[in-house]
């Protein structure tokens, strides 16, 4: 029994809180270049139908495939009439874009595991559809094909994002204490200098005085501050 789809028909995205996975794999997805190509240099048809897939040239059953897929990227209506995505795809400039947008919301479930996926993870995309959908190992790696297909062809910038710059964080650099730290409060008096100028400066300054019993030391450490600070 075929499991059911997670996203909804004419086009996929959240519902109900819930991502999308759209398991709509193409046989031929060597093809789905150059099949986009050819719906962009023409028109929309008033219903996208087999017919109309031989009219354009894909006239293999293979290429019956198309038709649920441009579905499941929000393309067509259930009853297979063009949207506005598909008109909107059809314009030269854009159409990158639009593609990027469907993409985005018809897979979102591998943009969570892979923010930025490309051919080199084909493995893990089609772990993910074999583990969502219970697929064998080629039905998987074919829809794994199908979404790089169509990956490969939308705009990079639309899928990801422009790119943001990282945040810096912002450390106060705080210089190391050295391995002896003196006790300044005990043996680290501030000397208060007033310049004759008048000019109203303050300075003020912190003598750190070596551990020693010796008082002649202390004398003449002030004796020298007098000398050349004070007087």
């Amino acid at each position: 029994m075929t499991r059911p789809k997670r996203c909804r028909v004419g086009g996929a995205g959240r519902k109900g809180g819930m991502m999308a996975l759209l398991n709509q794999s193409v046989q031929v997805y060597a093809q789905i270049g150059k099949f986009f190509e050819t719906l962009r240099a023409g028109t929309a048809p008033k219903t996208f139908t087999r017919q109309f897939l031989k009219d354009i040239d894909f006239k293999s059953s293979n290429h019956h495939q198309f038709i649920p897929l441009l579905k499941g990227l929000g393309f067509l209506t259930a009853d297979g009439a063009p949207t506005q995505r598909y008109k909107e795809f059809l314009d030269g400039s854009r159409w990158k874009k639009v593609l990027a947008e469907a993409v985005r919301e018809a897979y979102s479930d591998i943009f969570i595991i892979k923010a930025k996926p490309t051919n080199a993870d084909l493995q893990t995309i089609a772990g993910k559809f074999k583990s969502t959908y219970n697929l064998t190992d080629l039905a998987a790696e074919r829809a794994a094909r199908t979404f790089l297909a169509l990956l490969n062809l939308a705009d990079p910038e639309t899928l990801y994002g422009a790119a943001k710059p990282t945040s810096a964080v912002v450390e106060e650099e705080v210089a190391e204490p050295s391995a002896e730290k003196p006790d300044t409060q005990s043996n680290s008096p501030a000397i208060q200098v007033r310049p004759s100028s008048g000019v109203g400066l303050h300075y003020n300054i912190q003598i750190h005085l070596p551990a020693t019993k010796d008082i002649e030391v202390y004398n003449a450490i002030f004796k020298s501050l007098r000398s050349h600070i004070i007087d």
